[in-house]
């Protein structure tokens, strides 16, 4: 009978953990970009690590050469013990560092500059309106155009500039989906503004980038990109629907702290809602115990 050596316990748990960590390694996010946004961003992203690496790497194989150079059995090298200032050699070394920090500051300026939130992006399409709403801990998406609204889902047509307009309804929080651009803060009574556009249908995750309580891990919410004809069918279902109307006591009920919220809609909209969540810094804590006392 044959034996097969047993690996180090050590060992056999990193060999199991190495194909996860790939696996993980391979979600989409920032590099794999599905609109202007998001590849902007990528652009500065790889131009400032070209950069950076630009120094690094030199300084990496000079180190290695200086001591391979100076080493004991090489009687080439020059030692100058007395050695003490050098011009040029100062010119060298501040110029190459300070050549850098303008680079990655024009980067920064000008990145900055094109790709912010507030600004809307150019589109021969005619931008459309999202009002989003961070509650504990679930995302209320408010369609004011179309009069309806969704809870952890987000429906946009491709190539169709979004502007959204993004409030909290309690503690902070951080609105960001990777792969179409800017994560923007949504904080209790104030209207952050943020242009997004998806340019390849598909569906992609959503998620708070900001620690905001227990149920903080469970915040995400799925964005779907989908042809103009399928947003109208979309919006068309959800306005067929039996829900409930959106009004502030409903907003009041559903802004009650909850977890694992299955995505769903509201067929109707009360006009000027996200206005009224924004003035009164969203749902009272008040309002919400009461309400939780009644269900």
């Amino acid at each position: 009978m044959i034996r097969t050596p047993r690996l180090p316990i050590g060992i056999a748990r990193v060999t199991c953990l190495l194909p996860c960590l790939v696996l993980a390694a391979c979600e989409p996010g920032i590099l794999d970009p599905a609109g202007p946004i998001a590849a902007g961003e990528r652009s500065i992203f790889f131009n400032s690590l070209a950069v950076m690496l630009a120094i690094v790497v030199p300084v990496i194989i000079l180190a290695f050469a200086f001591g391979w150079w100076f080493r004991a059995s090489n009687t080439r090298a020059r030692h100058l013990p007395e050695w003490a200032y050098s011009g040029r050699l100062e010119l060298l070394v501040w110029s190459i560092p300070a050549l850098a920090i303008m680079f990655l500051g024009g980067i920064a300026w000008i990145g900055s500059h094109d790709l912010d939130p507030p600004k809307p992006i150019v589109s021969k399409a005619r931008a459309m309106t999202v009002e989003v709403v961070a509650t504990d801990w679930k995302w209320l998406f408010l369609y004011p155009e179309q009069g309806m609204a969704t809870i952890n889902r987000l429906v946009v047509p491709v190539g169709t500039p979004v502007k959204f307009r993004i409030t909290s309804a309690g503690v902070m929080n951080s609105f960001f989906v990777p792969q179409l651009g800017s994560q923007i803060y949504a904080m209790s009574g104030m209207d952050s503004t943020l242009y997004l556009r998806a340019d390849k249908a598909g569906r992609y995750r959503g998620l708070s980038a900001h620690y905001s309580g227990e149920g903080f891990a469970d915040m995400d919410f799925f964005v779907d990109a989908v042809p103009q004809a399928d947003f109208d069918r979309f919006v068309a279902t959800a306005k067929a629907g039996q829900g409930k109307t959106l009004d502030w006591a409903e907003f009041v009920a559903m802004a009650h702290p909850s977890r694992n919220v299955r995505p769903a809609s509201y067929p109707r909209l009360q006009p000027g809602l996200y206005d009224q969540i924004v003035m009164r810094n969203g749902a009272p804590e008040g309002e919400q115990a009461k309400d939780g006392r009644e269900q």
